[in-house]
């Protein structure tokens, strides 16, 4: 298993937008077969940075999402709510392997 860790830089003027941005992608994650682990938004502290925490069996299936995920109609729907709304600046993503026991 791969855990993809994504730390946005978000505008804390737009964190409605960003919200409404997370839950677009959590239900495509899972279409292409991840497991998301959901979007944490920021609540006390630093106001500008929202993770997301999401699953794939091997780095080949995450692969396989993006490709799928690049001419799918309701991912680029996703990436056209974000061009719209600006509601991050950047962000970084970095791959991970649990450890449960």
């Amino acid at each position: 298993m791969i855990t993809c860790y994504l730390r946005y830089t978000v505008d804390p003027f737009k964190l409605k937008e960003f919200e409404i941005y997370g839950k677009m992608w959590i239900p495509l994650v899972e279409k292409f077969g991840g497991k998301h682990h959901g979007y944490f938004m920021p609540h006390e502290g630093t106001n500008n940075v929202a993770l997301a925490l999401f699953s794939f069996p091997s780095l080949a299936a995450y692969e396989i999402y993006r490709t799928k995920a690049a001419s799918d109609p309701e991912c680029q729907a996703a990436m056209g709510y974000y061009e719209e709304t600006k509601c991050f600046f950047s962000y970084e993503r970095s791959f991970m392997r649990p450890v449960f026991e």
